[in-house]
């Protein structure tokens, strides 16, 4: 069962990134420390946490909901670079 409570704080520059993306995002656990990536890289699991977020949901990792406060930029910043080394749009 997934768990919808919890107030984390989300950086204005995050956020807009979430309501502009088409689909679904994790914030999940990587070697280099909390990344959000979609759904279909990284699927969510039954013990993530769900916030809503516009038309979009931001499943996050037990294990990061932890130790975060804050939903920050650095989060989203490998992903994008991803995208621009793909040439597509994010």
């Amino acid at each position: 069962m997934k768990i919808t409570q919890r107030n984390l704080d989300i950086e204005p520059e995050v956020k807009a990134f979430i309501l502009e993306h088409k689909g679904d995002l994790r914030l999940c656990t990587t070697c280099r420390g909390p990344m959000i990536m979609p759904v279909g890289m990284k699927g969510p699991k039954d013990s993530d946490i769900v916030m809503h977020i516009g038309p979009n949901k931001l499943y996050i990792s037990k294990v990061q909901a932890r130790y975060i406060k804050c939903i920050e930029r650095h989060m989203i910043d490998p992903y994008k670079k991803y995208m621009e080394k793909q040439d597509l749009s994010v």
